[in-house]
């Protein structure tokens, strides 16, 4: 297949009330490795990259990575580029060949968020590219972006009603009580809001900050509306992991193949786990 928007497969996440995944990738492996777990899950996948990502690995690499995983993969790929905070560097991919783009001005004034949004939905509808925006604020630490808890700010459900109506934003990520980074307790999360939200706007909501978010929180949001879960932390962790499994038992590896493919193997074991959460395992029969 080739590279497909989210704007169908996050529509018929809302009708079917289910959730897809959203998995951040760094590099060939990790990326292959969330394409395997979708597979074998028989479900759409959104592969994201953060604004650091890009600048690392380069737009041009991405794009052609992941649109070979798409060709040659059995299920719809999205590529998304997240939290992107640089509207320069969102046009940049938008013209280079992504399919999704978030625009994150969560740390504007309201104003200024909507005004942001609103261009960007401008520039990407012309180009078939879908846009996901951010109301509220989710603390914790996520690649170069960083909101202190103090200042992280929960969704206005009526707030929420009036930013899509003025931006015309085709999904959008709110603040319940996730994190990004590692939680330094169990989260918890406001459900009553989120319920809110879900009976006042018709978009797609995204849940940002699920890693280590337990399984049954995860199975509750979807359950009261949440439509895209986004898994960064918890990929990354048992990726570096096997890769010092390896290197504790065997110091003198050298053998790049050696250590990462026992690597990819955990990322696809998590992402299957996490996909199964989001009961959309099945669902790209929808697209055949």
């Amino acid at each position: 297949m080739e590279l497909v928007s989210s704007r169908k497969i996050l529509k018929d996440a809302v009708k079917g009330n289910y959730a897809i995944a959203a998995f951040n990738v760094h590099n060939m492996e990790t990326l292959k490795a969330v394409i395997k777990g979708a597979v074998e899950m028989d479900t759409p996948v959104i592969i994201q990259t953060s604004q650091s990502t890009v600048k690392y690995a380069g737009i041009e690499y991405l794009v052609a990575l992941v649109g070979t995983a798409a060709k040659l993969s059995s299920v719809p790929v999205v590529l998304h580029l997240d939290h992107c905070t640089d509207w320069e560097l969102a046009k940049k991919c938008i013209d280079a060949g992504y399919t999704s783009i978030m625009v994150d001005g969560s740390m504007l004034s309201y104003e200024e968020n909507v005004a942001l949004v609103k261009k960007a939905v401008e520039y990407a509808h012309l180009r078939d590219v879908t846009v996901e925006a951010e109301l509220g604020r989710v603390a914790g630490v996520e690649d170069d972006l960083s909101v202190e808890e103090e200042k992280s700010l929960y969704t206005d459900p009526d707030l929420a009603v009036d930013f899509v109506e003025k931006t015309g934003v085709d999904s959008l990520a709110i603040a319940i009580g996730t994190a990004h980074g590692v939680y330094k307790g169990e989260p918890k999360l406001d459900y009553e809001r989120l319920s809110a939200i879900r009976r006042k706007v018709d978009v797609p909501l995204v849940l940002h900050g699920a890693s280590c978010v337990p399984d049954e929180s995860i199975i509750k949001a979807v359950e009261l509306g949440i439509n895209k879960i986004n898994i960064a932390t918890e990929l990354k962790m048992p990726f570096a992991d096997a890769i010092k499994r390896v290197f504790k038992e065997k110091p003198q590896e050298d053998d790049p193949r050696k250590y990462f493919t026992p690597a990819m193997d955990a990322v696809t074991e998590v992402v299957k786990h996490k996909i199964g959460l989001c009961s959309s395992a099945g669902k790209a029969s929808l697209y055949r």
